[in-house]
């Protein structure tokens, strides 16, 4: 029997049940129906390392409206104050890639950038991505703040009493939830990763010598083309050779919507070669209006679930 592992991105999620009913439902608007098709499904949730107490279950966590863009909480960079000199430097290199603390165009957080189309946009930068200033000021305070504390292992307390090491335990979720999925699985493994997902997935799968071996993987609106992420991965990246090929024996798909302000960088096939060649496959979609970097836009798309339909083998 297929399985799919599938792994969160960025922000906080509703509890980790909700949030895996509502991804198998979205692929089905793509055409996947997973359960019909006789493949089981886990989900490697980290977000209660990070996060207080999960969104409720009701929210569309990753819309404009009711998550990232009208919170009344700006994300807190107090962080960054007490960290070390290398650290601060990485905040420093990847915040002015981002360039989310620039002045709103025309002093005016509230509009977008005129959109671009999107036949025409392969080459963009950040920000040229046509989204509302504090949307996008507070979805890379995100993003910046999970990619910094994975990386460099942050210790970190999301609630009193409790204390993580955060890349070692979120690589123990990831590696102990594939070492149950290995053994009760028959077919095709996939791992589906979205977001800073794609990150941790990728570090386990090449990084961490006791992760088990996948059949197939997929990672989608994906940072890993950022040179600031890929350049602190440990031990040290090589573009040559960066291809995972010890745990992976398949294929790897990377989708991605150019104006996806996370999946900047979007196409990776030139950054993680396999000795040498470019074997990934960039899978470029559409998704819908100002938000494109939302996971259900992406599974609602008939390019990702076909794909996925062959690396499962349907």
């Amino acid at each position: 029997m297929p399985h799919v592992t599938f792994i969160h991105g960025i922000a906080n999620k509703p509890p980790k049940d909700k949030l895996l009913e509502n991804w198998e439902a979205e692929l089905t608007y793509g055409g996947l129906d997973l359960a019909s098709e006789g493949v089981t499904t886990s989900m490697v949730y980290w977000a209660d390392l990070l996060y207080a107490s999960p969104l409720s279950s009701s929210k569309n966590f990753e819309s404009v409206d009711d998550g990232l863009g009208t919170s009344k909480e700006d994300e807190n960079m107090e962080w960054v104050e007490a960290l070390p000199a290398n650290e601060k430097a990485f905040v420093e290199a990847f915040s002015k890639k981002l360039n989310f603390d620039a002045p709103s165009p025309n002093d005016d957080d509230f509009a977008p950038i005129s959109p671009k189309n999107d036949d025409e946009v392969e080459s963009l930068s950040f920000e040229a991505i046509p989204l509302p200033w504090f949307i996008k000021r507070r979805a890379m305070k995100t993003l910046l703040k999970d990619v910094h504390h994975y990386l460099f292992n942050a210790n970190f307390s999301p609630r009193p009493g409790e204390t993580y090491q955060i890349q070692d335990d979120i690589r123990k979720l990831f590696v102990d939830q594939l070492k149950q999925d290995t053994k009760n699985t028959e077919g095709p493994h996939v791992v589906v990763s979205h977001s800073m997902g794609t990150v941790i997935s990728y570090d386990c799968l090449k990084n961490v010598p006791d992760c088990p071996s996948i059949d197939a993987y997929m990672t989608v609106g994906c940072p890993l083309g950022i040179s600031e992420v890929y350049d602190n991965f440990k031990p040290h990246y090589s573009a040559t050779n960066a291809f995972p090929s010890d745990k992976l024996s398949g294929d790897w798909v990377n989708v991605y919507d150019r104006l996806d302000p996370v999946a900047f960088d979007a196409r990776i096939s030139n950054d993680y070669r396999k000795n040498g060649n470019q074997v990934i496959l960039d899978q470029r979609v559409r998704n819908s209006g100002v938000w494109r970097h939302s996971s259900y836009k992406y599974y609602g798309q008939q390019a990702l679930c076909d794909h996925l339909k062959t690396l499962l083998t349907l």
